[in-house]
């Protein structure tokens, strides 16, 4: 099951909306055939491994088919594999992770039983979960899981007094980032940082052929019109100011601006994230200042800190996340640290919410 997990992470940059699925059929413990989920509206990884078996004359009787998603059990853009799997009559089936689409959740499992082939689940099951946690997120409480990407000192500085930040962290550490951007759907920033640093928030240090949609939180609509993140990719601003004549303008560069309610005087946040869960987005990337960042903690719309530190002190500076002040310790978010990674000469570390993470395996388990 960890070779297939293996697998299915070679196309972390591939399948959005669908989940990263890998496949292997297996005979006698030999690797007969293997496949993974192309993009979306191509072939899953259940098809993809049994055309590589047809290919190469390989009876699939008899053998053990390891996948590390639930089959799917109804037609959507493509046809269900479990009637493929069925078709093929193997010995056994092993899957790591049962499939949270309502229009599967556990049907598939429960066909592939009747059928008379024998099914084992939850076989690494947490590692699965690793690979798709935005499509569990958006099946299961309608919202995608989210990080913050955060580059600081030490001492938490992401910024000088003045704003000066490029650069605190090195190549390395900035390359990485552009990992975590090309694997997410979205690559989310404020109108704060667009103006004053005008970014191109692409992936450039990256190969994908699926490049994320670039977002800005701007809620009274003051980003430039040719701003350098407008480059003719989709691009969405979310605002709660209409100014229909500002939006057509950009709608032509390929800008769809949605007007969301306000909270407190801003951008509801949780209001956004509902919203990107409805296009079907499973991960968000924030690469945003203080502000914003420490305003998504709040609206507990951060599953994840993904955070580049480099060994410096900066003093006094723009701290991670703007937060309001606490009374007690008891009142403070706490995150658990899940990955520790040398980028030299900088660290990164990961940290989630583990209240977030315990609800997805929860759900993943009220399934079975």
């Amino acid at each position: 099951m960890r070779q297939a997990l293996t697998l299915a992470a070679s196309v972390l940059y591939v399948t959005a909306p669908n989940p990263r699925v890998a496949c292997l059929i297996v005979r006698d413990e030999r690797l007969l055939a293997s496949g993974a989920t192309q993009k979306a509206g191509g072939p899953h990884a259940e098809v993809m491994a049994l055309r590589q078996a047809a290919e190469q004359g390989v009876s699939i009787a008899g053998t053990t088919v390891y996948v590390t998603l639930e089959p799917c059990s109804h037609h959507g853009r493509t046809p269900p594999c479990v009637d493929a799997l069925i078709a093929a009559r193997p010995a056994r089936v092993v899957i790591a992770m049962t499939d949270p689409n309502p229009l599967v959740g556990g049907q598939g499992v429960a066909r592939l039983r009747a059928a008379g082939i024998p099914v084992t689940t939850d076989i690494c099951t947490e590692e699965a979960l690793a690979l798709n946690p935005g499509f569990v997120a958006r099946m299961t409480r309608k919202t995608p899981w989210a990080w913050l990407k955060l580059a600081a000192s030490l001492d938490g500085r992401i910024a000088l007094p003045n704003g000066e930040s490029q650069w605190i962290t090195g190549p390395a550490a900035r390359a990485d980032g552009h990992h975590w951007r090309a694997r997410s759907c979205v690559v989310l920033t404020g109108v704060g940082t667009v103006l004053a640093d005008d970014p191109q928030m692409n992936v450039r240090h990256v190969e994908t052929a699926r490049p994320p949609i670039k977002a800005i939180v701007d809620t009274r609509f003051q980003v430039a019109e040719h701003a350098r993140i407008f480059d003719g990719t989709p691009a969405w601003v979310f605002t709660c100011l209409s100014d229909p004549e500002k939006a057509a303008r950009l709608a032509d560069r390929n800008v769809r601006v949605i007007e969301l309610p306000s909270a407190g005087g801003r951008v509801d946040l949780s209001a956004m994230m509902r919203w990107m869960g409805e296009q079907s987005i499973n991960e968000v990337h924030v690469e945003a200042g203080a502000r914003l960042s420490g305003a998504l903690a709040q609206a507990h719309c951060a599953d994840e800190l993904l955070v580049y530190m480099a060994p410096m002190l900066l003093g006094d500076g723009i701290g991670m996340a703007s937060l309001e002040p606490l009374q007690k310790l008891a009142q403070a978010q706490r995150f658990e640290f899940v990955e520790t990674t040398r980028l030299a000469p900088d660290v990164r570390l990961r940290a989630r919410q583990p209240d977030h993470w315990n609800t997805l395996l929860q759900a993943l388990q009220h399934l079975n």
